[in-house]
């Protein structure tokens, strides 16, 4: 935005705070928010409009039609719709401006590709590989397969792994207490393979690498301070490497293959969502959706008459 955008400046400001004060968003999501937001003031200015209170859905239109001329993906500018639609109704809630602009906007459709997942054998081929990496690196090695067994058994995002405290860890009921998106906790389980390998790190593999830095965080980088997510998807990356024939998909890869696992073993969709923590069940449909497709590949493979 130019010198003169002290208007919206002011209001892109404000907006940046209530998403992180108010909204308890994560840093990634402030983040695309504000970008989104900046990327139409930019727009509206080019255009005029120099006060979001100015701001109408031909200004919010013509900002989508540019980035769509620009090549701009599907799922990219259906994020940017919704995005938009929730930044113009703050500004009405918040009477910043007398109407919500973007209340008629339409997001177009983005295309839902199936996610790549593991098959169970290949899971188990993973997880006996990273455990026998434990007898060259016990430290290192205990960790990881801590970090893996987990990820596959609860399907919780790598932010939430990486924010994971002791006390979040319930060993008597198997329990995991994570705190997903927009700060909302949910409780998770995990089985005893999980179980035993937390146990394992944490009483043989971080007592090695614990610092008075460390704090009560349960997984550790090799220097004692609370590991972050590029090096965990470093490590599912390097893990899943050591398996000939296995799918480099990385930690999110792995949370697909729980929630998928989970309905092809009987369980229900709502079941799911509360596991995955997903805010709208819509969101956890997309895995019955991979189930289904795996269910008619084998139909194709194996029926006489497919």
């Amino acid at each position: 935005m130019s010198e003169h955008d002290v208007a919206w400046d002011r209001v892109v400001d404000d907006y940046e705070r209530h998403l992180r004060l108010e909204r308890d968003l994560t840093e990634h999501t402030v983040r695309g928010y504000v970008s989104d937001v900046k990327g139409l003031a930019d727009h509206a200015e080019r255009m005029g409009v120099r006060d979001p209170a100015d701001l109408t859905i031909r200004t919010v239109r013509s900002h989508l039609a540019q980035q769509r001329s620009l090549g701009r993906a599907r799922s990219t500018l259906a994020r940017r719709s919704t995005s938009l639609r929730v930044f113009s109704a703050w500004l009405l809630r918040t009477g910043r401006a007398p109407t919500d602009a973007a209340a008629l906007l339409v997001s177009p459709a983005a295309r839902r590709d199936l996610p790549a997942t593991l098959s169970a054998s290949e899971v188990r081929a993973v997880l006996d590989a990273a455990g026998e990496r434990i007898d060259t690196d016990a430290v290192t090695g205990t960790r990881d397969l801590a970090m893996l067994e987990l990820l596959y058994a609860t399907g919780i995002r790598v932010g939430e792994l990486v924010g994971l405290d002791i006390d979040d860890l319930d060993h008597a009921r198997r329990l995991v207490r994570v705190f997903g998106k927009g700060r909302k906790e949910r409780s998770v389980p995990f089985g005893l393979p999980a179980q035993d390998a937390v146990e394992a790190w944490l009483q043989h593999g971080r007592p090695q690498v614990v610092t008075g830095s460390s704090g009560p965080a349960v997984f550790l980088g090799v220097r004692g301070g609370r590991i972050d997510q590029r090096a965990v998807r470093e490590v599912v990356h390097r893990r899943l490497a050591d398996v000939d024939g296995v799918p480099d998909l990385g930690p999110h890869g792995l949370r697909h293959t729980a929630a998928t696992h989970l309905l092809e073993g009987g369980a229900d969709l709502r079941s799911v969502q509360e596991v995955l923590g997903h805010a709208s069940i819509g969101t956890t449909q997309i895995y019955t959706h991979v189930s289904n497709e795996r269910l008619r590949a084998a139909f194709r493979q194996a029926h006489p008459r497919a």
